[in-house]
């Protein structure tokens, strides 16, 4: 375990972005075998995708040197929950900090539904009609930047260590690839492995174009945070449409220059969605 434990307190940037790559190229020709549907340019698609990593890329390394002084900082100072139970065992202490982190992570993505600033750029990721696995680099910069800021800030209330942090983001970009993938599992197993983690079947509902859908299966990695507070649902793939109702224009979401303007470009029309206790009790009555 100490072997783990010093691996990750150590690991190179290379590791993370190696672990990415793997992960996409191993999904990417699993798709060209698998595919459930295959009705769309798979290259072009991933080229427009992927350019959101060129935009990505400065707030990450911005957001990256703020995180090394928040790890540094959660070290030497006795603050957040994983520093006040007073547990010595590193697998438990890291099964704990893995349940803390997965349940932000699902707070946060409800929280980019419910705001609808927040909504505007979380907008450009669902407008993707064609869900591959080339979608996991479908971010807006401004998204990425407050997602990161989330993260430091549940960073800081969990109190986790660097080491759990990292080994806890090689299992989530993993996670994050094969959710979505283009590709089903069998009824049988997404029942069984539904109950635990976030599959291709589940987070393709999420995907789907219309409410109440869209406002479901939040998950991370795990998807009990979904089941326990009522914001898990099924759907039959043959009824699946990608993207987002109100931007459903296929030549404009050809375009990057047009999906990097998304959010400012249709701010001013969208429905607003307003983060009220009213608004998500009837969301989670129609989910139910």
């Amino acid at each position: 375990m100490n072997a783990i434990i010093q691996y990750f307190n150590h690991v190179p940037d290379s590791h993370r972005v190696a672990v990415l790559f793997f992960a996409i190229f191993f999904t990417w020709n699993f798709e060209n075998i698998l595919a459930f549907h295959f009705n769309y340019s798979k290259w072009k698609h991933a080229f427009t995708n992927a350019s959101f990593m060129l935009w990505d890329a400065p707030v990450q390394l911005l957001l990256g040197f703020l995180f090394n002084l928040l790890l540094v900082w959660n070290e030497n100072h006795p603050f957040g929950i994983i520093n006040h139970l007073g547990i010595q065992n590193p697998v438990l202490l890291f099964i704990i900090s893995f349940l803390l982190l997965d349940f932000f992570e699902y707070v946060y993505h409800v929280i980019m539904h419910k705001f609808h600033a927040f909504w505007l750029f979380h907008l450009v990721h669902h407008s993707d009609q064609n869900l591959d696995v080339s979608t996991t680099l479908r971010e807006h910069p401004i998204e990425t930047s407050i997602r990161l800021s989330f993260t430091l800030l549940w960073v800081f209330l969990s109190g986790v260590s660097f080491w759990m942090l990292m080994a806890r983001q090689f299992i989530q970009i993993i996670s994050n690839v094969t959710a979505h993938a283009n590709l089903r599992l069998s009824e049988r197993n997404d029942n069984f492995l539904s109950y635990f983690l976030v599959t291709p079947n589940m987070h393709q509902v999420h995907h789907h174009y219309v409410l109440p859908y869209t406002d479901s299966n939040y998950g991370d990695v795990l998807s009990i945070w979904d089941r326990l507070f009522g914001t898990f649902r099924k759907m039959k793939y043959e009824d699946l449409v990608f993207g987002v109702d109100k931007e459903m224009d296929k030549e404009k979401l050809k375009e990057f220059s047009c999906l990097l303007s998304m959010p400012f470009r249709v701010g001013k029309n969208y429905a607003q969605k307003e983060f009220d206790s009213d608004y998500i009790i009837s969301s989670v009555q129609e989910l139910k």
